[in-house]
């Protein structure tokens, strides 16, 4: 029988802590995935063995007296029998190294968010609303108070894995026999069943139940923004804290105006007559009528702004502007006295004829310039 103690190089004294840290030691040197030497291999395999005798308290007290630590007890039937895998997990990484820990999980936990998309008019945008949301969801059975067991009924121990919450499967490898462990697929890992599952909700705990909620839509919010409802999310298995709900904005295109970040744009139409001569006229807009001057000789693509008839700011107070842009319409059908007014208009302004020249591309300190010569 080989001497572990000597396998893992500690004295016969070591401490639970010393004995880990010598098989940490040994095995990172000869892991065959470090050295993939053949005697590696087999010395890999000697450290494991001793290392599963000294860390267990019966199979190191039945060395230390000179028997079989294999002999008795559940790791009967040769060396690396029972050698369970998440042992050199703790070894290497500390107990609960194991994927999934150990132990049944928690019946309650947290419920899922959901997302929802509200579409929203460009005008509740601007100053904000107030909305209704309908949302089928999962809340607490009224029934089993999100127990899951019918009223007078309980909860009985697995049997399948003991109430342990997983079930472990042997496997051999070139450690021996590896011992892994796995979710107990009767009760789904929670390590205990109903007796009676709950009518209403069939052992679930929650139901499905349309709600309607309240939703204060601040202004200035656009496309893409969420808002969060904290808590109001669907409930978790086991009567758990329920999730957020979180509202898409989608802010529908509108027939006059266009946003560009917090500015609204329009563009007006402007007969030729008015545009040259000047006029007012009547705009509408979100806070309602306002009084748009139109000064002589406007071009096509001049832009007239209105300030704060914008969209509210979203993070800070103030709104943004309204521009308005002049499109000159030049009449396409005219009567014959149109068309003779519009001659006698010509010959006074010189422009019978006009010449064929093409206008000269200028810079902005040209327009500049020229601007200044008007006045």
């Amino acid at each position: 029988m080989n001497d572990y103690y000597a396998v893992l190089g500690v004295s016969r004294n070591a401490s639970q802590e010393e004995i880990k840290k010598a098989y940490r030691r040994q095995a990172r040197k000869l892991h065959p995935d470090v050295n993939p030497g053949a005697d590696a291999e087999e010395e890999f395999k000697g450290v494991s063995q001793a290392y599963e005798v000294l860390s267990d308290p019966e199979k190191r007290q039945s060395f230390d007296m000179g028997a079989d630590p294999f002999a008795t007890g559940a790791g009967a039937g040769g060396a690396g029998q029972g050698f369970s895998f998440s042992d050199v997990m703790d070894a290497f990484f500390g107990a609960g190294a194991t994927a999934g820990g150990r132990g049944p999980r928690a019946r309650v936990q947290r419920g899922q968010d959901a997302l929802v998309r509200l579409d929203l008019d460009l005008s509740k945008a601007v100053f904000g609303s107030e909305e209704e949301l309908v949302i089928d969801t999962a809340t607490g059975c009224s029934t089993c108070g999100g127990d899951g067991a019918q009223p007078g009924t309980g909860r009985q121990t697995c049997p399948i894995c003991q109430g342990r919450g997983e079930v472990q499967q042997v496997q051999r490898s070139f450690l021996g026999q590896v011992m892994t462990s796995r979710p107990c697929v009767n009760c789904q890992g929670f390590g205990s069943t109903l007796t009676d599952p709950c009518h209403e909700c069939s052992g679930d705990g929650r139901v499905r139940m349309r709600r309607t909620l309240k939703l204060k839509v601040p202004a200035g919010v656009d496309t893409g923004t969420r808002i969060q409802l904290t808590g109001e999310g669907e409930v978790g298995p086991g009567n758990g804290p329920a999730g957020d709900v979180y509202v898409e904005i989608k802010v529908a295109n509108h027939d006059t105006y266009t946003r560009r970040g917090d500015d609204l744009h329009a563009t007006v139409p402007l007969p030729m007559a008015a545009a040259a001569l000047g006029t007012s006229m009547k705009l509408t807009t979100f806070d309602g009528m306002q009084d748009l001057e139109i000064r002589a000789g406007t071009q096509t693509g001049e832009v007239m702004t209105l300030r704060g008839l914008g969209v509210t700011h979203l993070r800070h107070g103030g709104r943004g502007d309204l521009h308005v842009h002049a499109n000159v319409l030049t009449p396409t059908k005219v009567t014959d006295e149109q068309a003779e007014l519009l001659r006698q208009f010509a010959t006074l302004r010189g422009e019978e004829r006009p010449e064929g020249r093409l206008q000269p591309n200028k810079g902005l300190f040209g327009k500049i310039r020229d601007a200044l010569k008007d006045k």
